[in-house]
């Protein structure tokens, strides 16, 4: 049964997020998604770890989304600032940093779109990489 586009970009949002151990994995069989994490109450089935019919789903990092993706941004959009874009990830606290600059530059909406875009077309390429059915249905 096909798993819904919007339902696995979610669970790969979910498996980014920095705080704690988040992970989601999507049922082969049926499409259904489970979450695994610190805060997560929902039950799991019993054979989630052990059966090859569960995919665990990659994080945004896994799917190269993350820091290449807002250089890529930078490159493409305002490439007078590049340098300063990679000066900005070879530190702490570089995605405060990053937006702050592309709020400075009236670029931060463009940027959103720009990532879901990227998020959207990587998880359909995931998705063929590893057989999950999709549908495009909200």
């Amino acid at each position: 049964m096909p798993a819904k586009l919007d339902d696995i970009e979610w669970a790969i949002e979910f498996s980014s997020a920095g705080l704690g151990d988040h992970e989601a994995y999507i049922s082969l069989d049926t499409g259904e998604i489970y979450y695994v994490g610190d805060t997560v109450e929902e039950p799991i089935p019993d054979d989630l770890y052990e059966c090859d019919r569960y995919l665990k789903l990659p994080s945004k990092q896994d799917l190269g989304l993350s820091k290449r993706l807002a250089l890529s941004f930078i490159a493409e959009s305002i490439p007078e600032e590049l340098e300063f874009g990679y000066d900005i990830f070879s530190r702490r606290g570089a995605y405060a940093k990053f937006k702050s600059l592309l709020e400075s530059k009236g670029k931060l909406e463009d940027w959103y779109t720009y990532e879901e875009t990227a998020l959207k077309q990587a998880t359909i390429q995931w998705c063929k990489n590893n057989d999950v059915k999709i549908n495009s249905g909200m």
